[in-house]
């Protein structure tokens, strides 16, 4: 069962959800990993939930948040070539 509860009058709620006919086993995994999370195993439910629909972060997205946290980074700058180097670079054909 999953249930919503909406925001009435300014005061929002949160979602529930009850999972049947869970074993046994699985239950005292969550236990097991929630106490060595020191977290409740509810916070640990909670936690694996939102792991899990979390939308993955692409590697220019996770590249600019690190410039960002690193005082940014200059890309204005050009590399100097040597001639030999900037003809290979330029050519086309094998």
């Amino acid at each position: 069962m999953l249930s919503f509860r909406y925001q009435i009058d300014g005061v929002s709620s949160m979602a529930a959800i009850t999972v049947r006919n869970l074993p046994e086993e699985t239950a005292r995994a969550l236990k097991a990993r929630a106490a060595h999370s020191g977290r409740s195993t509810e916070a640990e439910v909670r936690e694996i939930l939102n792991a899990a629909v979390r939308t993955p972060v692409g590697l220019g997205t996770a590249l600019a948040a690190l410039g960002k946290r690193v005082g940014g980074v200059d890309l204005s700058r050009s590399r100097k070539r040597s001639p030999a180097r900037a003809a290979r670079a330029a050519s086309f054909e094998s």
